[in-house]
């Protein structure tokens, strides 16, 4: 692989913009044409997909894009004939190489995917049996599309685990997927979908959940194959940074339909469509601190609507409308490269935190070694201030915040963390309950976070009891409605369940939880690394908000150098359970001093062109 992923992601793209070979022409691997899918919803049929049509060519990468539920992967699905029950495609044409896939029998669909058609999906994790060796994953394809067995099977699964990257493949052949870490889980589902060497690759988000330096890997792994074996590529995702690094055409997709389709360089210098342009707008970079990234919204009629959630982006567009003069004044100090330095004593002070897994092994169980998953990280924070905490995948991050709530379980954990003077560690579980109303942390994944079996106002109100035990019943439900309607949510919100809110909803009811407390620290563990652009805007928005307002000091764990730019008062890098640079933030991203940072930034996919 090479030592400059980035190199890769530009081949193939002519001057234009456009693939190298005739877009749509003779060299064409897929075209559809007038694709229409439709979903029974509760009262009527939803049109998921309208009237879409795309070509890609032999060798090209072609970027679906658009926000959540926009139909962008019920799109891949219904190319292999995988909706679900509730979906059928009413109406257009697949072609494959010639074969219309909508009139193959079933038994040819299963010969078309994996074999002719690979998919590599957002989240390996669910993707991968977890109860079978990654070799016998591979070697599944391959007895199915191909005509290797035994010993020569078990030696084309082995080469594919190293082309991917696999350090060890002979060994590592017999693991399982919980051996492997997220990235090189995501490096084998790769495997299996490009194992029968398939004309096209459909990636659907198959680097979101990654760190900026995986994420790189992944991609630039990506093009090297594509390059090898002159794949087409049907690249889905929300992530325009990566599409303007690896694409040479772009569809950008909104309530079911393409409203723009250009060559990628044409697509990012001059977009037509107003949506295109609210998104790019969206993006959170260092030169918007300060300025509200959602912004009001535009008439749900006009031609200028860009999806939101019911509900959603009045009151945030309309509060961050209200930023006071001294917090715009701050935003341009900021952007002249002048930090804001809040005033005070440190809320929170952490010092010499380790936290050590015990490795048993034998008979007897016995601790043998320890794994150092933090070692040694020390910082402090104030009142109205963002600390970002990055890194790569495994750093120790998550484990950090964590720590700090007393949510480890099986470690040894040791140093000093203090909240307001008040000893963490040395708490007692009743001293415990009263600094949880002072931390409160925010989770990637909300969903999994939420009772499913209970009402939202049930669960706001849970925590409230709980940790509120003073506060009168009546007074609690009225501070439930109030944050509900505070993160702007509707009315009826806290009668519903959370599957019936989409996923920026979602966290907006886990922040409402957090903030229900009143906490003097927020830890956000990847708020918003799933969520699309526009969603993401209107987080960091209340974020921004709220602590301006309440002063709340945030810890912000993320991977996402756009969030940090955008959020971050200080940076601090963690590598191998270590902080090993720390600064304002302005400063590390200008001149970073530790090669961990320099690496990290030297990863992050850019919306300009380079020289």
């Amino acid at each position: 692989m090479s030592e400059h992923p980035r190199e890769h992601w530009r081949e193939g793209r002519a001057e234009d913009g456009s693939a190298g070979g005739a877009h749509g022409g003779a060299d064409t691997v897929l075209r559809v044409d007038g694709l229409r899918v439709d979903i029974a919803g509760e009262h009527q049929m939803v049109q998921a997909v309208k009237r879409l049509s795309l070509a890609i060519s032999r060798g090209e990468t072609f970027a679906l894009v658009g926000e959540s539920g926009c139909g962008k992967s019920i799109t891949a699905l219904a190319l292999l004939r995988l909706l679900p029950d509730a979906a059928r495609v009413v109406g257009g044409q697949i072609d494959l190489d010639g074969d219309d896939l909508n009139q193959l029998p079933e038994r040819a669909m299963r010969a078309v995917r994996g074999g002719r058609i690979g998919i590599i999906f957002q989240e390996p994790s669910t993707s991968l049996n977890p109860v079978m060796r990654v070799g016998d994953q591979i070697i599944e394809t391959l007895r199915t599309h191909t005509s290797l067995r035994g010993a020569q099977a078990r030696a084309r699964a082995i080469d594919w685990l190293r082309r991917v990257g696999i350090p060890e493949p002979e060994r590592r052949i017999d693991d399982y997927p919980m051996q492997f870490s997220g990235g090189q889980k995501q490096r084998v589902m790769i495997a299996i979908a490009l194992a029968a060497e398939p004309r096209l690759l459909i990636a659907d988000e198959p680097t979101t959940a990654l760190d900026v330096t995986v994420q790189a890997q992944v991609l630039a792994l990506l093009a090297d194959i594509q390059r090898d074996m002159g794949m087409a590529i049907l690249l889905i995702t929300h992530d325009l940074a990566v599409v303007r690094n690896v694409a040479q055409h772009v569809a950008l997709m909104r309530a079911g339909e393409i409203v723009e389709s250009a060559p990628a360089r044409q697509f990012f210098e001059s977009p037509r469509h107003p949506y295109a342009r609210q998104l790019f707008d969206a993006i959170p970079a260092f030169e918007k601190r300060g300025r509200p990234l959602s912004g009001a919204a535009p008439d749900a009629g006009s031609a200028e609507a860009a999806p939101r959630e019911p509900g959603v982006g009045a009151p945030i567009g309309a509060g961050a409308a209200r930023t006071s003069g001294a917090s715009m004044a701050s935003a341009a100090s900021m952007a002249a490269g002048t930090e804001r330095q809040p005033a005070g004593a440190p809320v929170l002070e952490v010092r010499e935190l380790k936290v050590h897994y015990p490795v048993r092994k034998g008979p007897l169980k016995r601790i043998r070694t320890w794994v150092k998953a933090v070692d040694g990280v020390t910082f402090s924070l104030r009142a109205g201030e963002t600390l970002a905490l990055l890194g790569e995948s495994g750093c120790g991050k998550t484990t950090t915040g964590k720590a700090l709530l007393r949510l480890i379980d099986g470690a040894s954990v040791s140093g000093q963390a203090a909240l307001d003077g008040r000893d963490i560690f040395g708490a007692n579980r009743r001293e415990m309950a009263r600094l949880r109303q002072d931390i409160q942390i925010v989770f990637q994944d909300p969903f999994a976070s939420l009772n499913p079996r209970m009402r939202i106002g049930d669960i706001l109100l849970e925590g409230i009891l709980s940790l509120r035990p003073d506060l009168p019943r009546g007074a609690c439900e009225e501070r439930v409605d109030r944050l509900l309607r505070r993160v702007g949510l509707p009315a009826d919100t806290a009668t519903r369940y959370p599957h019936e809110f989409s996923g920026g909803q979602r966290q907006r009811i886990a922040i409402a939880r957090a903030l229900a407390v009143e906490p003097k620290v927020l830890i956000c563990d990847e708020p918003t690394s799933a969520l699309d652009v526009s969603v993401q805007a209107q987080i960091l928005d209340l974020l921004r908000e709220l602590q301006a307002e309440l002063g709340i000091a945030y810890l912000f764990i993320t991977h996402n150098f756009g969030v940090v730019e955008y959020l971050a008062d200080r940076i601090a890098i963690m590598y191998g359970g270590r902080i090993v640079e720390e600064g304002e933030t302005g400063q590390v991203l200008r001149a970073p001093a530790h090669e961990m940072t320099q690496r990290l930034l030297s990863a992050v996919p850019r919306l300009s062109f380079g020289t």
